[in-house]
């Protein structure tokens, strides 16, 4: 099962949002909350909250609708910061004349999923309720060909 959060119009750039979500991607709920914390990043209290928010939907899931979840168990499945609308303003430049610059606004989301243990020949092996994603390989580039200088 899926829990997720998500906060709309957010205004920072897209760009700074993942450079802090990437600090929680994968990790237990938790260790992504302490993390958030201590991040000097200004969206970091932002995120805290949302997956926060993520926590206690999960835990509303629990307790109202009656699912079997453990929230002590649930970890960061997803963190994603998409790009909003943008704002165009207009500053004052020399001459007479304006510059244009743009606003940036992220939508964040966060998704929360529960780790279940796998009992495999009596060892505990956590996995994700979720498969993993393949990862691609790249192909390997062929070396250049040299130039006639080169081969003197």
């Amino acid at each position: 099962m899926e829990f997720r959060a998500a906060a709309k119009y957010v205004r920072v750039s897209p760009q700074k949002a993942r450079l802090v979500l990437d600090l929680i991607k994968g990790r237990r709920v938790e260790e992504a909350l302490n993390t958030l914390a201590f991040t000097k990043k200004g969206i970091a209290p932002n995120i805290h909250k949302l997956l926060r928010s993520a926590v206690e939907n999960a835990n509303y899931a629990s307790t109202e609708r009656g699912m079997d979840v453990d929230v002590d168990n649930l970890f960061v499945l997803r963190a994603v910061a998409n790009e909003g609308p943008r704002m165009k303003r207009i500053r004052p430049a020399p001459m007479g004349r304006a510059y244009r610059y743009q606003r940036r606004m992220s939508h964040i989301e966060i998704a929360l999923a529960e780790k279940v243990r796998a009992k495999a020949e009596g060892s505990e092996e956590e996995t994700p309720a979720r498969p993993a994603a393949r990862k691609k390989t790249a192909a390997k580039k062929s070396p250049a060909k040299k130039t006639a200088k080169a081969r003197k």
